[in-house]
Order: C-alpha cells, then sequence, then structure tokens
C-alpha cells in the first residue's frame, strides 16, 4: 500500500534547518512553556538569529541547539534535580566567588574537606614572612 501524501515523513527524513519552539519541544519531549523556562534560567543555548517581523525574535532551534538541550534534561533526570538546580550548578562553575562562598560553606557542613594548600601559596607566604622579618 502507498503510502499517502499527507503521512508524516520518517524520523530520519525530518527537515534539517531550524525549528520553531512547539517543534523543538515535541523533538526534545518537553512543552514549550518549559523550554521558555529553560531559557529564562539559562539553560538554552544562545540564538544567533536576528530579531524578524516588527522586532520579534521568534526563536528557532537548531540540530545542536536540540542535542544541547536533551543533555541538560538527561542530567536532570538523571541526578532528579529541577532545572533550577541545573541553573545553579552552572553558575557556581562560571562564577569563582559563588565557587568559593560555596565551598566555603560546604566545609563549614562538613561535607567538603579545606582545599589544601598549594605549593606555591606555601612559597608565597615563606617569601612574605622573609620579606617582614627583615623590615627595621
Amino acid at each position: 500500500m502507498a503510502a499517502l501524501d499527507d503521512d508524516p515523513p520518517p524520523s530520519d527524513l525530518r527537515p534539517r534547518g531550524p525549528v520553531p519552539i512547539s517543534a523543538a519541544a515535541d523533538r526534545v519531549g518537553t512543552t514549550a512553556r518549559m523550554l521558555r523556562y529553560r531559557e529564562g534560567l539559562g539553560l538554552l543555548p544562545r540564538t544567533q538569529e536576528q530579531p524578524t517581523g516588527r522586532g520579534h525574535r521568534h526563536r528557532r532551534f537548531t540540530e545542536e541547539d536540540l542535542r544541547t538541550i536533551a543533555v541538560g534534561l538527561e542530567l536532570e533526570r538523571e541526578f532528579d534535580i529541577p532545572p533550577a538546580a541545573l541553573a545553579f550548578a552552572l553558575r557556581v562553575l562560571a562564577e569563582p566567588e559563588v565557587l568559593a562562598r560555596v565551598r566555603s560553606h560546604g566545609e563549614r557542613l562538613g561535607r567538603l574537606a579545606a582545599a589544601p594548600a598549594r605549593a606555591l601559596d606555601f612559597e608565597k607566604q615563606k617569601a612574605m614572612r622573609l620579606l617582614h622579618g627583615r623590615r627595621p
């Protein structure tokens, strides 16, 4: 029996160009609303497209965007965390001050061991002691 003209193409024959948010949501197994929420949290790749129409930007997702989103969703499922927790983890990794504060809190709680002193820090402290000891 021949396929009807209005049958959807098999998944391997899908168009490879950028897709709108509703199609992207279907492809990664979530909703457009959740994709917008994740975008607000900074969990979606930045778009390179220019605004279209009357200043409105209709986000379109490339295959690479969809793979990146799928990896984030898999992390959330694997570690049983909400999107906000993943967003904060990325912030900790990207901002050294936040990382230092979170690490300090983990050390106070006893969940993290104090960071070992580095050899260069020891040498710097030794040099400072020697310099201060020679002053009149």
